[in-house]
């Protein structure tokens, strides 16, 4: 009888609201064709992949890729330039946006604090081969604004982006100009919700700016924070491959040459779909890793997790 009354309440639950259920469906189908329809093609790590047997037909090696992958004498150097760029990007681009967000909330002058947001968000909305060419023509030898300062402080121009040591940096810290202002907007909205009459008690108390910040707004968005924080170790592995593909070079491929770029090198170049495949299945499943453990850990340390 109760499983009746469940049936039936759910029943009127679609009939009262099948309009919403029809603008979800859109999103559904696009999710199912792009996410979990190519899941299919993880079959492809598995077996040696033929173009006349078709993916089922061609035979099946198991893990022969994936041992490949170990024992190569690049698996050391991707795996060490991956990791770098990631907990380089992520120790410097996290806290930015948060400290950018709450210096922007403790400005009063309201059309100051709008030119500001303007310039720091603007660079998000350029594409990145518009600004790997910037940066390329930044930092050229020759006409690079960088190297005629330089040179007008009576030092030799150098040669940015053919020094292996130098690549780092200049990924991460044009990542941090590119993406901090609009990064901030979600600290600024958890912001928004702080309650003005905690600033008020605060004041009236005698707590300083700083007080203020450390005790009311960072406990505000420590939340906000810590599910951004997981979200981003969720994508460690998952360096840009298109800003790094763009940049690198000859010269500077020593600390260069990442997972992604190396499966697009294998994959689309030399034409070995199978490893490719394989390989970019482990890069996913360290990432999943990633993703679940620091999940756990958030929730046993601070009780704000994804799930």
């Amino acid at each position: 009888m109760r499983i009746n009354k469940n049936a039936k309440k759910k029943r009127n639950l679609w009939k009262g609201n099948y309009d919403l259920y029809l603008f979800l469906l859109p999103a559904v189908i696009v999710i199912f064709l792009f996410s979990y329809l190519p899941v299919y093609g993880i079959l492809l790590a598995f077996k040696e992949y033929s173009v006349s047997k078709g993916i089922l037909g061609s035979a099946w090696v198991g893990g022969k890729h994936f041992m490949r992958f170990f024992s190569s004498t690049y698996f050391p150097l991707l795996m060490r330039n991956t990791l770098m760029l990631s907990l380089y990007s992520l120790a410097v681009g996290f806290p930015f946006p948060i400290l950018l967000a709450l210096l922007l909330n403790s400005i009063r002058a309201k059309r100051f604090k709008k030119t500001v947001q303007l310039v720091t968000y603007a660079p998000n909305f350029i594409s990145t081969v518009v600004m790997c060419g910037m940066i390329l023509l930044f930092l050229s030898p020759r006409a690079g604004m960088l190297n005629k300062i330089l040179e007008a402080f009576g030092r030799e121009s150098v040669n940015f982006m053919a020094k292996a040591s130098y690549f780092p940096h200049i990924y991460v810290w044009t990542g941090v100009w590119q993406n901090a202002g609009w990064n901030s907007v979600i600290y600024f909205a958890a912001l928004s919700g702080i309650s003005p009459e905690l600033h008020e008690a605060a004041m009236i108390d005698g707590a300083s700016r700083y007080r203020r910040i450390l005790h009311i707004d960072l406990p505000g968005i420590l939340p906000t924070a810590v599910v951004l924080l997981i979200l981003n170790m969720g994508n460690l592995m998952s360096v840009g491959y298109e800003k790094v593909y763009l940049l690198q070079n000859n010269t500077n491929i020593a600390t260069s040459e990442v997972i992604a770029t190396y499966v697009y090198k294998m994959g689309i170049v030399n034409n070995d779909i199978s490893f490719s495949t394989a390989v970019g299945l482990f890069n996913s499943l360290v990432n999943l890793i990633l993703l679940v453990t620091v999940n756990w850990v958030s929730g046993k340390v601070s009780e704000n997790s994804l799930w």
